[in-house]
């Protein structure tokens, strides 16, 4: 795979400077922690200036379906940035999961909901808890999760009553649900109005991605991927998922290692600047040299994606979500600790970042589960 370039082309390095800034601008971190007091309403002004004045809900989209025609690499820059900031967006879950089911082979109502995400005039969610791994192999059809289709079976008509699904990101700020559907046939997705559903908000570890409860009724919807591709699509947005989740967990990681290093660059202790103390060198260096790491790992993961080799993908995939995990972790504890009394109070962000590392550690499936998966797929 050596046609995946890991550093910043001229384009990449244009869309991640657009990105910080209006990030920069628009998401300030008093405004973020907000949320954690109920206040949500920044994100749907972030959401529309992302979606809307800078045209990145449709970034996967093809041109054809009005989208930008980009690939996960730029998605993965995107992702970076918004890890950076904690950005309380929808990107993740409407613009690469959801937005990655649909591709997978949509119906006309689902070629009409593409057009409606690129536009940034609607936005999805796939009802699939957020702790959902995305099936191992390449026959997704033979390795459904019962969590995709609870309490419905194969045999089961469309047409059960209500349905529910616990812990899914992005429903609170959709318009559109996805929900996978067991036919005879298999796997079909079906798009449902988030009006016609009842989604409870729960408290949530990280409140900047905030989880809700879903109950609807999957006849109340419009077939957007055929059953035979059903399956297939859903083991698509979640492995997309997974992959791009790393470099959200890298964005997360740089800006705790750069926000400790400035700060321990001014912080005196005993007369002396406490990033002068040799042992706090060797911790941030030991902190650097992985953060490089998990930048490689989840820029692979993107650019085997966006070449579209699947079983590299998934390699790839397993590596960033295993060490990628671990890492965000790893660096937001250091943030938090090297910030001495400060690093743990609810004025200083260093505790946002550490929730959204810790949440995003179990998004997609554990570090270990991939590791085990990895394991079985390079025969070690």
């Amino acid at each position: 795979m050596s046609d995946v370039e890991l550093l910043d082309n001229e384009l990449d390095a244009d869309l991640r400077a657009t990105v910080r800034s209006f990030l920069a601008e628009r998401c300030d971190p008093a405004e973020v922690v907000k949320a954690y007091d109920g206040d949500s309403s920044l994100t749907p002004v972030l959401w529309k200036g992302i979606a809307g004045e800078l045209g990145l809900a449709g970034l996967l989209i093809p041109e054809s379906y009005g989208g930008a025609g980009a690939s996960a690499r730029e998605a993965a820059v995107v992702l970076e940035e918004l890890g950076r900031s904690v950005a309380p967006v929808p990107f993740l879950s409407s613009a690469v999961v959801a937005t990655t089911v649909l591709l997978a082979a949509p119906t006309e109502a689902g070629a009409d909901l593409l057009a409606g995400l690129a536009a940034g005039e609607r936005t999805a969610a796939l009802c699939v808890g957020l702790d959902t791994p995305p099936p191992s192999g390449s026959g997704g059809s033979t390795d459904v999760s019962p969590r995709w289709l609870s309490p419905a079976s194969a045999s089961e008509p469309v047409s059960k009553p209500t349905r529910s699904v616990t812990s899914v990101a992005g429903a609170l700020e959709a318009d559109t649900i996805l929900v996978p559907v067991a036919t005879p046939e298999g796997v079909e997705i079906r798009a449902i109005p988030a009006a016609a559903a009842t989604i409870t908000p729960v408290s949530s570890l990280d409140m900047t991605r905030q989880l809700a409860d879903v109950r609807l009724d999957p006849a109340a919807g419009e077939m957007v991927v055929a059953a035979e591709h059903g399956a297939d699509a859903v083991r698509s947005g979640l492995l997309a998922g997974a992959a791009l989740m790393a470099s959200e967990q890298v964005g997360v990681a740089q800006w705790c290692l750069t926000t400790t290093v400035e700060y321990l660059k001014v912080r005196r202790q005993f007369g002396r600047i406490v990033g002068g103390y040799q042992a706090l060198k060797h911790r941030l260096a030991d902190l650097y040299t992985n953060v490089e790491g998990a930048g490689a790992a989840a820029r692979y993961a993107a650019g085997a994606l966006a070449l579209g080799d699947a079983e590299e993908t998934e390699i790839a995939t397993h590596v960033a979500a295993a060490y990628c995990g671990d890492l965000a972790v790893t660096a937001a504890e250091e943030a938090v600790q090297l910030h001495g009394g400060i690093g743990m109070t609810w004025e200083h962000p260093a505790h946002l970042y550490l929730k959204r590392a810790k949440a995003d550690q179990i998004a997609y499936g554990l570090p270990g589960l991939h590791r085990d998966r990895l394991g079985a797929l390079v025969d070690i």
